[in-house]
């Protein structure tokens, strides 16, 4: 079974391209969706957090994401030991899942794939791009939040010019039509 990597900035519209591929059967991993629900639901993971963070990291059970987010995004090294927590615990959930499949492939779905240096772990990866004019205005429309925030999260994560040189398939999402036949494109590439 093939293990292949999907990624993209915000807003290039990855959660599009992942109905299109679950569309035509294909199991999809959304790794984020799956680390917050670790994060709810591993006794293990949750005491290594509350050891790490403190008592205040959950309250009433629930992760205290503002709580978290306020110290890691002041204290890398914390951001770093809370990734070394839930990455190894995504990575065997995931190995779970796949063992599990019947499918010809699996995709992973990650936006900070590069970011974290997994992308070694995939025989493909695809990016997902749009310009970034689009990007803003989808996560405006999205979420709600202004142009400064989101630019601020775009300049967090890596530049597409730098993933497009890393990735094996670049799939530019602006118009849906040639979104789809993109997808089925690499849905019979991939099921080869």
């Amino acid at each position: 079974m093939k293990i292949i990597g999907l990624t993209g900035g915000i807003g290039s519209g990855k959660t599009t391209v992942l109905n299109l591929f679950q569309q035509q059967g294909v199991p999809v991993y959304i790794a984020d969706i799956e680390a917050k629900k670790i994060m709810h639901s591993s006794p293990k993971v949750m005491n290594a957090i509350t050891e790490l963070f403190g008592e205040e990291a959950y309250v009433d059970a629930k992760l205290n994401r503002e709580y978290i987010a306020e110290i890691v995004f002041n204290q890398k090294e914390k951001l770093l030991a809370l990734n070394e927590i839930v990455h190894p615990a995504v990575h065997e959930d995931f190995q779970e899942f796949v063992s599990k499949q019947q499918s010809e492939y699996v995709i992973y779905e990650s936006a900070l794939l590069y970011e974290n240096k997994t992308e070694g772990s995939f025989d493909k990866v695809i990016l997902v791009t749009a310009p970034i004019a689009t990007r803003i205005e989808r996560v405006q429309k999205r979420d709600g939040i202004s142009k400064v925030q989101i630019e601020a999260r775009i300049n967090n994560q890596l530049p597409d010019d730098v993933k497009k040189n890393k990735a094996d398939y670049v799939l530019y999402n602006l118009e849906l039509e040639k979104t789809e036949q993109a997808v089925l494109e690499l849905h019979k590439i991939f099921s080869r």
